[in-house]
């Protein structure tokens, strides 16, 4: 399984910290290219690797960390989304509902990547939250995965475990994963299971 992260905000870079932490290659794209990112790849090491946003695409699973407008560009920019992992982790801050269509900022993502196995996931926490140590208190921080693919969700979950945290599985998008929109009961709750 091969795994890349498109944007190099917060979000992103967390990201990036949880995967060079648990030893787990990734390459990070951004609009600026590679070379904007040498310090963290420095930072980080070599389990991290900046790319241009075409390499990037070439990854098995492919974590969308960028604002929600920026799909539809970054969509275009592969030709088949066939078998794909796709993580949603953004959120729909400052967009209006006329623009989401009556869906769920999920849904109307997985209709611009036709063929992607769509998992909302890693978007519940602030970005200074989700970038430390899962670890607290005799605890994990909960991670909450929804997809209508259940074998995606299962290995983005099993990713939540690698990085430290403790996944529950939500469901479907239509279902579970309405928990975690923007307003949802789930997003910004910083919840620890113990054991």
């Amino acid at each position: 399984m091969t795994y890349s992260i498109i944007g190099a905000g917060k979000v992103g870079i967390a990201l990036a910290r949880h995967f060079a932490h648990a030893g787990i290659e990734v390459s990070i794209a951004n609009t600026r290219g590679p070379a904007s990112m040498a310090d963290l790849a420095k930072e980080l090491g070599s389990a991290v690797t900046p790319v241009s946003l075409q390499d990037a695409l070439a990854a098995d699973t492919i974590i969308f960390a960028i604002p929600f407008r920026a799909h539809s560009e970054v969509a275009g920019a592969l030709a088949s989304w066939n078998g794909k992992i796709v993580v949603d982790a953004m959120n729909a801050y400052g967009i209006a509902p006329e623009e989401l269509q009556g869906m769920s900022s999920t849904d109307l993502l997985a209709t611009a990547l036709p063929g992607a196995r769509v998992v909302k996931s890693f978007n519940q926490l602030p970005a200074a939250l989700l970038a430390v140590d899962p670890a607290y208190d005799q605890g994990r921080r909960v991670m909450f995965v929804a997809s209508d693919d259940v074998e995606a969700s299962a290995s983005i979950a099993h990713l939540a475990i690698q990085f430290g945290f403790a996944p529950i599985q939500l469901g479907r998008i239509d279902e579970g994963g309405r928990l975690l929109k923007l307003n949802g009961p789930l997003l910004l709750q910083n919840l620890i299971k113990l054991g």
